[in-house]
């Protein structure tokens, strides 16, 4: 029997679990019946600090040596942002609407530019996918600066019966549950494509021991 091949992760298998954990946290800020501030940090605060785990290991075991600095930063944006929703004491609309701006502005700063340098470095595919996750962090943090955090509307449904309101954070925190959506979606698309016959064939060539078996594309 042939010898096996060893196990190498790749940027497939980050951007796979990016995509699970996005994925959770929309559908817990979907079905959810509470969209007030508080509960859209905690689902943040868990899905930031999932996603710099993600992010700090593909840094460590997929990203090669002497391009982790962007990476590194990426993870650990997301990590004290994550931090910072999970103080339970200032949960509230003032720090949301803090927290997810400076947030999406940084990271979506930080993955723009990793996208740039993996596009200078011939990366075309992953360029691609990182670029489009950096845009769109970009897009929800002005779209959360947008809303106005003391916005009221209220409104009556007449086979429910009753009034409702709906809210500044309310709004804010169905744009982050959408933001997370897409994302999921996008990545889970990007990481179940196939690879490119060129990236293919060279992943293939590339030998077992002594080298780096991962090719240009497989590196975030």
């Amino acid at each position: 029997m042939p010898a096996r091949q060893p196990f190498a992760p790749s940027t497939r298998h980050v951007q796979l679990l990016r995509a699970l954990i996005a994925a959770l946290a929309a559908l817990m800020v979907t079905f959810s019946p509470d969209h007030s501030a508080a509960v859209g940090l905690s689902v943040f605060s868990g899905w930031a600090i999932a996603t710099a785990v993600v992010l700090g290991l593909g840094t460590w075991m997929v990203t090669p040596a002497g391009q982790r600095v962007l990476p590194a930063l990426l993870a650990f944006a997301h990590l004290f942002a994550g931090m910072a929703a999970g103080i339970t004491s200032l949960r509230g609309p003032a720090l949301y609407f803090v927290v997810i701006p400076v947030w999406a502005f940084v990271a979506g700063a930080l993955e723009t530019g990793l996208g740039v340098a993996q596009r200078r470095r011939g990366e075309r595919v992953v360029a691609r996918d990182t670029l489009t996750i950096g845009v769109l962090t970009l897009v929800i943090g002005a779209a959360t600066l947008l809303v106005p955090s003391g916005y009221a509307l209220d409104y009556f449904i007449e086979d429910a019966g009753r009034t409702f309101t709906l809210t500044g954070e309310i709004i804010a925190v169905g744009l982050f549950g959408g933001y997370a959506a897409i994302v999921a979606v996008f990545l889970a698309i990007a990481g179940f494509s196939p690879a490119s016959p060129s990236a293919a064939s060279a992943e293939t060539a590339a030998p077992i021991s002594g080298g780096d078996p991962r090719t240009s594309e497989d590196r975030p």
